[in-house]
């Protein structure tokens, strides 16, 4: 069970009460690398990064000594639409977190010596991302489906932007669009909920709220593609994908388990039977599913041996067909179900995880369900609806499909 509160200024709470020593708490903002345009394409990121190295009460060493000198871990993550700073801790040093949340995402002051230092660091992990083909193709493959809307940004943004972003630059952003209407507060562990918003309300009470600069007013459309790129790689990256259900749609749930009987985390998963356990054509092979406010991407990746890239796409259309043209038998939908629920309770047996899903849904919806309230649209599906949305999105039109080789 969740409780739930807002505070004055539209931040939001939400808790999740586990009878642990170990607290897992997070700030998540509703800002992405969406929200930017032009020379500011990879600001979110970048900001990311710069929280943590120094405020109007601390210099950078303090902000990291503040949490790891206790034994807990301190860290953050930009998505498309979401930044989020989270910390793991001893419960009793709960209180410091949240201090230490409010201080960074309200009084950076981003000094320029530490941002000229994160500048570097920061186009060393685009370098890296370069030299790893697995990773870029994800990217370039956004970049295709969305061109011309702001989801096709690359999240670290570019070399050349990265070396103009400036302190002053980079506090307007952050005051214009990191409101505290687009936050939300959420914790795990073992924490009475009244103590918890009466810390909230003196860390984060008296930062007041205004309109947020965050504007998604426009809708993306999906182009499809097909494409080969050219690489010197040992081994032929394959990404085929299409437009998938956005966060809100209907069709989410009958999307969820499709993607997870295709190419989920478990070894039974059609692809990894179809493509590695029957002809040992690759290690990795796998589906994801990644639903959105407004739209949704649905890949499948492989690495396969070069002279094995025509077999393995012939295998992965067919799968793709077979989901779209073949109902599920009574039995395998309920394997599938039973699969998939005892999946995600591991998951959320993770604190951690537990308090990024609940922070992550607190952004989009009043309320967040329960795992029984997932369980339970989970085996309400039906072999019929499952069979209708895969066919809505497996036509051979809408699927796109980028190589390099």
């Amino acid at each position: 069970m969740y409780e739930y509160h807002t505070l004055p200024n539209g931040i939001k709470i939400i808790l999740s009460h586990t009878p642990s020593k170990v607290v897992y708490a997070g700030v998540y903002i509703h800002v992405g690398s969406r929200d930017e345009a032009g020379s500011d394409e990879g600001m979110a990121h970048f900001i990311e990064h710069s929280l943590f190295k120094g405020t109007t009460h601390r210099k950078a060493y303090h902000i990291l000594n503040r949490i790891d000198g206790v034994g807990g871990e301190l860290n953050a993550f930009t998505t498309k639409e979401e930044t989020c700073v989270y910390t793991t801790s001893l419960a009793e040093h709960l209180p410091r977190c949240l201090e230490l949340f409010a201080d960074i995402l309200f009084c950076s002051t981003f000094p320029e010596g530490e941002i000229e230092k994160e500048r570097e660091v920061v186009i060393e992990e685009i370098n890296s991302y370069s030299d790893l083909p697995s990773e870029l193709i994800y990217d370039q493959f956004e970049e295709l489906a969305f061109e011309g809307h702001p989801l096709a940004h690359n999240i670290l943004g570019s070399k050349r932007n990265v070396r103009r972003f400036t302190p002053e630059r980079l506090r307007k952003h952050m005051e214009s669009n990191y409101t505290p209407s687009r936050m939300v507060i959420s914790v795990v562990g073992d924490v009475e909920f009244s103590r918890l918003v009466r810390m909230c309300e003196r860390y984060f009470g008296a930062f007041g709220n205004h309109p947020s600069a965050v504007d998604r007013s426009v809708k993306p459309v999906f182009h499809r593609f097909e494409r080969t790129v050219h690489k010197r790689t040992h081994q032929a990256h394959i990404l085929i994908g299409c437009e998938a259900p956005d966060i809100y749609s209907n069709d989410k749930t009958a999307f969820t388990l499709i993607n997870n009987i295709l190419g989920g985390p478990a070894m039974n998963s059609r692809l990894n039977v179809a493509i590695r356990e029957r002809y040992g054509f690759c290690y990795s092979v796998e589906s994801q599913y990644v639903p959105m406010t407004d739209t949704g991407l649905f890949y499948i990746y492989a690495g396969v041996d070069i002279d094995a890239q025509e077999r393995a796409l012939k295998l992965i259309r067919h799968e793709l067909e077979r989901m779209a043209s073949v109902r599920l038998s009574p039995q395998q939908l309920r394997q599938a179900q039973r699969q998939f629920i005892g999946q995600m309770a591991i998951n959320n047996d993770n604190g951690s995880n537990e308090m990024q899903s609940i922070g992550k849904a607190s952004l989009n919806f009043e309320r967040v369900d329960t795992l029984e309230e997932m369980n339970a649209d989970i085996m309400n599906l039906t072999p019929d609806e499952v069979m209708r949305v895969a066919q809505s999105r497996f036509a051979a039109d809408g699927i796109s499909m980028l190589i390099y080789n």
